[in-house]
């Protein structure tokens, strides 16, 4: 593999740690961002949007949901989720990968397996 993929999320979720311990056991070098330490910037999180969509980047079951003001939640339903993520990246579902123009979100063995074609 040429290009080395790139997991964005946070270093203590138990989803983050799943899929590097995946990632590990199949020998595959991948860069890790903790998004509350480097925070996505505009673009990358428009990107993402662009490419999966809010339903799918938005963590719903996350507490950040749940204490997220109801004025947030409008915005975001009103197509404000770009600025709502940046606002509140720990309401990006995890992981987010990233591999060559491809964005994957969530970890899944099956699909990973298929995506490494290991």
């Amino acid at each position: 593999m040429t290009t080395t993929p790139t997991i964005y999320g946070i270093a203590n979720c138990d989803t983050i740690r799943k899929t590097r311990k995946w990632l590990d056991a199949h020998q595959i070098a991948y860069k890790f961002v903790d998004v509350r330490e480097q925070l996505p910037s505009p673009s990358k999180v428009s990107l993402w949007l662009e490419k999966v969509g809010a339903e799918q980047l938005v963590n719903r079951r996350s507490t950040t949901w749940r204490n997220l003001a109801d004025s947030a939640r409008e915005a975001l339903e009103g197509g404000a989720a770009e600025q709502i993520l940046l606002d509140h990246p720990t309401l990006i579902k995890r992981p987010v990968l990233e591999l060559g123009g491809e964005v994957v979100v969530g970890f899944s063995a099956d699909r990973y397996q298929q995506h490494f074609n290991v």
